[in-house]
């Protein structure tokens, strides 16, 4: 499905500036109400602040932003390409340094791991994106797949990237709540600036996935020069990878 006649750019530009407010969103309750960001510290909430820092900033901002650069760039596709791949690959790494640090606060501090339907999710998303970015780079990058076999693959890997984007908004919603249900229970006011902080955080992030998928819905940027990029994919890409 697409939306015909809408450029996807200037909905990009959207999307952008959520970005950046989510950003400053994190980084302002990490910093200014969480104390601080650590990988080593005595103090250990430090190194769980990582987390969710780079897990939005990671897979969903930067994720959201490899998607949208192969539909609203005006580049040609083969630039777009790399693009797209690059992103993804930053994202993929900062997840799993977020995931790491989750992972390093509870065993240092000796809480148990994996309990919760957020972390349940937040493994299979992480996975699944390395399985869609190896699967990404194998068929469509290098080697790369025959003609048939990228054509046959391309709606499938798109619709596989759509699914694990919106899971993974969603996990990190399932975060947000988890953690703000942690700390009012352990005294944080519930109509408390924090408290506030935190819910319009995630309310962002939801809008910035929300335009990010309207991006991909939207038709293309034409490419800078108005010819047409030699690439293995089709010009009616509308997911991630």
């Amino acid at each position: 499905m697409a939306i015909s006649g809408v450029n996807a750019l200037p909905i990009s530009f959207v999307a952008h500036f959520l970005a950046v407010v989510a950003a400053v969103l994190v980084l302002v309750w990490n910093i200014s109400f969480r104390g601080g960001l650590a990988w080593d510290a005595e103090n250990k909430d430090l190194i769980f602040n990582l987390h969710p820092v780079l897990m939005l900033i990671g897979l969903i901002i930067i994720g959201g932003q490899a998607i949208m650069s192969y539909k609203s760039l005006p580049l040609r596709k083969p630039e777009k390409k790399l693009i797209h791949l690059v992103l993804h690959a930053i994202a993929l790494i900062l997840g799993i340094f977020g995931i790491c640090a989750a992972f390093k606060n509870h065993n240092e501090l000796g809480f148990a791991n994996l309990y919760s339907l957020h972390s349940w999710l937040g493994i299979a998303v992480i996975s699944l994106y390395g399985l869609q970015w190896i699967y990404g780079f194998v068929i469509f990058f290098y080697p790369g797949g025959s003609s048939a076999i990228r054509g046959e693959s391309l709606p499938w890997h798109s619709l596989a990237g759509t699914f694990i984007y919106i899971l993974a908004v969603g996990t990190a919603s399932l975060g947000y709540l988890e953690k703000l249900t942690f700390l009012q229970n352990n005294g944080l006011a519930k109509y408390g600036p924090e408290a506030i902080l935190v819910n319009c955080t995630a309310i962002i992030t939801i809008l910035y996935g929300t335009f990010v998928i309207l991006t991909t819905l939207s038709g293309s940027s034409p490419p800078a020069g108005g010819g047409v990029g030699e690439d293995d994919y089709s010009s009616s890409y509308t997911a991630i990878n």
